[in-house]
């Protein structure tokens, strides 16, 4: 294998539930073919990665690799297949953390040759203790599409992240499980029992969700109140789920804002749907937004981090 820069990159966003690989030139940006799946690691075993990789990729990678093209197409993973219980564990960097460190530590993974698995980050300290596989590289790729070094990026999901970036280094990130407490509230308690069925995002409850962040008795009486408001205070069975998700959104951003008084603008990184919520609750909160979507963020991170790591 060689140092040289590779023309083409195979860039591959392996999560939890989902696998996402992207064909791209590295010149450009461009995104040249994409395939997705649900295949994500709840879906293989340990020793099916390497071949389900091989089959979703194999035909990308011949004929252009390094600008010889005499080498394959290079693979870079990123997300919860470097885990325990993915692919192969890479290892989860100490803060602060920069796009050259993350570079140095890529792991090789087993089985295939030339693709390389991207670590992690963690944040270990008395007061805090954290750790995060897949966004640091969105991170990373989101500051520079906005052409800038430093920055908070708030990236939502099952486990929303909030990064801090100053002068190119990653130096704080905060958990929030906000995604994975609204399914379990809609799903699994009582006041979500009457918004069970799918329904249309309803901006009025939304907001009113939002506004509920930080009332008397916090966000558990703001999310009991899905019920009382259904008994009594004509919130329908239909905007419930709006109205859950806002109070726990709701409550992130005002979580956040306390922690970091002087944040006044965030990039948001994620799909569509999650940024129109964010959006709505982070600009009710005084914050400007610089919207970013997720898979342009990942193409960028990895990009930047293949083109600073020496393949041997």
């Amino acid at each position: 294998m060689s140092g040289d820069a590779p023309a083409r990159l195979i860039v591959i966003d392996w999560g939890t539930s989902n696998f996402r690989a992207f064909l791209v030139d590295t010149a450009s940006g461009e995104v040249l073919d994409s395939r997705r799946s649900a295949s994500g690691l709840r879906a293989l075993s340990q020793s099916e990665f390497p071949h389900y990789c091989a089959s979703q990729t194999d035909d990308w990678r011949e004929g252009g690799g390094a600008a010889s093209g005499a080498e394959k197409v290079p693979v870079y993973l990123a997300g919860m297949v470097g885990s325990a219980r993915g692919w192969h564990e890479a290892p989860q960097l100490e803060l602060p953390v920069t796009a050259a460190d993350l570079a140095q530590n890529v792991v090789a993974a087993p089985g295939l040759d030339d693709v390389w698995i991207v670590p992690g980050v963690k944040q270990v300290t008395p007061e805090h203790v954290d750790v995060m596989r897949g966004e640091e590289v969105q991170a990373f790729g989101a500051l520079a599409l906005a052409g800038v070094e430093g920055g908070d990026c708030c990236l939502p999901g099952t486990h929303s992240k909030w990064a801090r970036l100053d002068a190119g280094r990653m130096t704080a990130f905060n958990t929030m499980m906000t995604g994975e407490l609204y399914h379990a509230v809609r799903f699994h308690t009582l006041p979500g029992e009457p918004a069970r069925e799918d329904a249309p995002f309803d901006e009025g409850a939304f907001r009113l969700g939002v506004s509920r962040a930080g009332c008397p008795g916090g966000v558990m009486h703001a999310l009991f109140e899905a019920r009382s408001r259904h008994l009594y205070a004509g919130l329908e069975s239909p905007q419930i789920g709006s109205f859950l998700s806002g109070a726990l959104i709701g409550e992130e951003v005002r979580a956040m804002t306390a922690a970091r008084p002087e944040l006044d603008k965030v990039y948001l990184v994620g799909a569509d749907s999650l940024r129109q919520s964010y959006t709505i609750a982070l600009e009710a909160s005084g914050i400007e937004v610089e919207a970013i979507d997720s898979d342009r963020a990942t193409l960028a991170g990895v990009i930047a981090i293949a083109a600073r790591h020496v393949r041997y």
